[in-house]
């Protein structure tokens, strides 16, 4: 018996020594587990942390979305339906025995005479057209009446330059004009920049090249320094801002308003 418990206190001793031996492994493997479960922690915060970010971008994104789209429609339609304040018209005879009162209805009154008489002057009983380079339209009107309207195509507002710094702007003037002179079956002589525009040389000024027949249509009505109402082979680009400067109709349209509009008539560009 005493033999048996001296060897297990032996054996308890030697469990104690590989314990102490094992401990330090454990503890490092212990130690390990928890850097990886704090690594994993600190990837989820951060994870999280952009999602936060994210959310709170995409609904301030949102926001300002909905407080645009509200001003834009909301807006009008609380305008239209909210009652307004209407405008009551007062027969105050006071008021119309101040002198200030009649000095100002004296001047709207002088005001609305020298519009009727300017308006008069644009708009006389003669015929004249008036040419929307907005909408590439144009109006032909007699006596104060509309008697035709279409499309029709007008400067591109391009630019074209040299190496010389020469350059053309391909615009249509604006402002009041006269039919200074019509031909019919017109002539083009191709300006410097056709040439430029295509990359030929530039002819001598009377060389055959410049002349080139049927590309003004029937028709054309000169308005100075170069610039014409004239027909198209380009029909399919009336109602754009296509052209040179000049004014294009098509064939049916020229003709009408070749034969309206006399030599001085007026011509309106805006």
């Amino acid at each position: 018996m005493e033999n048996e418990k001296i060897i297990n206190e032996g054996d308890q001793a030697e469990i104690g020594k590989n314990s102490a031996i094992t401990d330090p492994v454990m503890d490092e493997h212990i130690n390990e587990a928890d850097r990886t479960l704090s690594k994993k922690s600190n990837v989820r915060k951060t994870l999280l942390i952009i999602f936060r970010s994210l959310l709170i971008i995409i609904c301030s994104i949102l926001i300002i979305i909905s407080l645009f789209l509200f001003i834009l429609y909301a807006v009008p339609v609380l305008k239209e339906i909210l009652p307004r304040r209407k405008t009551e018209i007062v027969n105050n005879q006071e008021l119309k025995k101040d002198a200030l009162y009649k000095k100002q209805i004296g001047l709207v009154i002088k005001d609305i005479q020298r519009f009727s008489l300017k308006f008069n002057g644009y708009t006389s009983g003669q015929s004249y057209i008036v040419i929307n380079t907005i909408e590439n339209k144009f109006a032909l009107y007699t006596n104060k009446k509309l008697i035709r309207e279409g499309f029709c195509s007008s400067g591109s507002y391009t630019l074209l330059q040299t190496s010389g710094n020469k350059k053309w702007i391909f615009k249509t003037p604006k402002g009041k004009y006269w039919i200074r002179g019509k031909t019919t079956n017109p002539v083009w002589k191709r300006p410097d920049w056709s040439f430029v525009e295509e990359g030929s040389p530039i002819p001598s000024a009377n060389d055959q090249s410049r002349y080139e027949y049927g590309v003004l249509g029937d028709y054309a009505l000169a308005l100075g320094d170069g610039y014409m109402i004239h027909g198209t082979i380009y029909k399919r680009f009336l109602g754009m801002p296509v052209t040179h400067g000049c004014v294009r109709l098509n064939d049916e349209d020229l003709k009408v308003i070749y034969n309206t509009l006399n030599i001085g008539s007026k011509v309106y560009i805006f």
